[in-house]
């Protein structure tokens, strides 16, 4: 058996201040060097894999994935902002709390949501100015922030909490991304009280979801949105879920149900804009659909469902998968020990010339070929902990696209697509302008 290939720690420390701010072309610098799996030596004894092998991935995730748990990234960092919920707990907890919510995220049960998700997006796509550069993220983050809170809580929750709940959210996760890059800063975080201060938000966010299940609880009238869902589902002994425990769980679909889809809304339209040949075929499919219901819509718009899929291929919102092997791991010529804290990158694998035809451009066609990519491509992770909200992210950005194309022209500017890796890939700078279509 071989050493896995090693980069050692004072490469790290020469390069963390390039690593807070962006660490992709750190690791694609080492991908290139040291090939598909190399270990990042971090200091003190500590130490990450990094690896863009798909067997590695399919294995952790898929094959044996009862050998695999979340790193502490989540289990423990992430838990003190989002609480445990579905995303942070392990074991029998999850298996538990994964049976019980699946069903809520059945397509039939996203199909319900439909009419609250338009009404959303309608909203604020009304804000967009034609002729105008602007930077669209701002207005897709608010947007999905928007669908998320509105397909929970439907008209139980106003526009001054959404927009504090998403300040927090977005307080959180900078907070975090600091703890996780910035490790040798971690008695600072806590001295300081920058730590204590976002903590106090995230205890305000809980706060003011906690006001609004209460309100619903003293209703009479049934409002069919994720509250009530959630509310009515029940275990196998017919118990349904503790306070807290729903607490949770919706911080984490306000976190998780907006974050990505904002991110990979704003890449897809920059990539749309810059391909004058794909947006006309949405436009001529969103045409042909213009009259047809929502349900119908959403299954007759394979062409949109293919730029989407490849949008997130180069830019896979989630860009990184965690996981520590429980046991030791013999794969290909290397031997990984026991709890080692193992790194899959979903944006390098989404990249590899090895199986994607000229990986740089933008081609939704390959997703129209009727090839089957599973095997290399992640873009809602894979296996048993695949993401359960991905049908609704689809049919959220599908909707969007359908609403916004059916108005307007993107047109981009020069700059090139730029991006900010934080916990999860998002753009920066992303400006485009808009013509209304004729």
């Amino acid at each position: 058996m071989k050493k896995l290939p090693q980069v050692p720690a004072y490469l790290f420390l020469k390069n963390s201040l390039q690593i807070l701010k962006n660490p992709l072309p750190f690791h694609h610098r080492n991908f290139k060097k040291h090939g598909d799996t190399f270990q990042l030596n971090l200091g003190f004894g500590n130490h990450v894999v990094f690896s863009r092998d798909q067997d590695l991935a399919i294995l952790a995730l898929q094959k044996q994935q009862k050998d695999f748990i979340k790193s502490p990234i989540q289990t423990k960092d992430l838990v003190k902002y989002v609480g445990k919920g579905l995303l942070t707990v392990e074991g029998e907890e999850w298996k538990t709390q994964r049976k019980l919510l699946q069903p809520t995220f059945y397509k039939k049960n996203i199909f319900q949501l439909l009419d609250l998700m338009q009404a959303a997006i309608k909203k604020e796509v009304q804000r967009i100015q034609p002729k105008q550069s602007i930077d669209v993220f701002p207005i897709f983050n608010d947007l999905a922030f928007k669908v998320v809170a509105k397909s929970l809580f439907s008209d139980a929750i106003s526009d001054e909490q959404i927009q504090r709940l998403q300040f927090i959210t977005e307080e959180a996760q900078k907070m975090l991304v600091k703890e996780l890059r910035q490790p040798y800063k971690k008695w600072w975080f806590m001295w300081s009280g920058e730590l204590k201060k976002t903590l106090l938000l995230t205890k305000e966010a809980l706060q003011i979801i906690e006001g609004i299940i209460a309100q619903r609880r003293n209703q009479d009238e049934q409002s069919e949105d994720l509250l009530d869902m959630l509310l009515h589902t029940t275990y196998e002994d017919g118990s349904t879920m503790t306070h807290e425990k729903l607490l949770d769980e919706i911080l984490i679909l306000f976190i998780a149900g907006h974050e990505t889809t904002s991110n990979a809304l704003s890449f897809c339209v920059q990539l749309i804009a810059r391909n004058p040949e794909v947006q006309q075929k949405i436009s001529a499919e969103v045409d042909k659909n213009i009259n047809e219901s929502l349900l119908d819509k959403l299954k007759n718009s394979r062409y949109i469902t293919a730029v989407i899929e490849e949008s997130m291929r180069l830019y896979p919102p989630v860009y990184f998968i965690d996981r520590v092997n429980t046991k030791p791991l013999h794969f290909k010529d290397f031997e990984i020990p026991k709890n080692t804290s193992l790194l899959f990158s979903l944006y390098e694998m989404h990249r590899k010339e090895d199986f994607w035809e000229d990986p740089l451009s933008f081609n939704p066609e390959r997703f129209l070929n009727g090839k089957n990519h599973s095997a290399y491509y992640f873009p809602f992770g894979a296996g048993p902990r695949k993401c359960i909200g991905n049908n609704f992210a689809m049919y959220e950005i599908t909707l969007v696209l359908h609403e916004l194309f059916s108005h307007f022209e993107a047109e981009y500017t020069d700059k090139p697509i730029e991006i900010l890796p934080l916990i999860s890939l998002k753009p920066k700078n992303a400006h485009l302008s808009f013509k209304a279509r004729t």
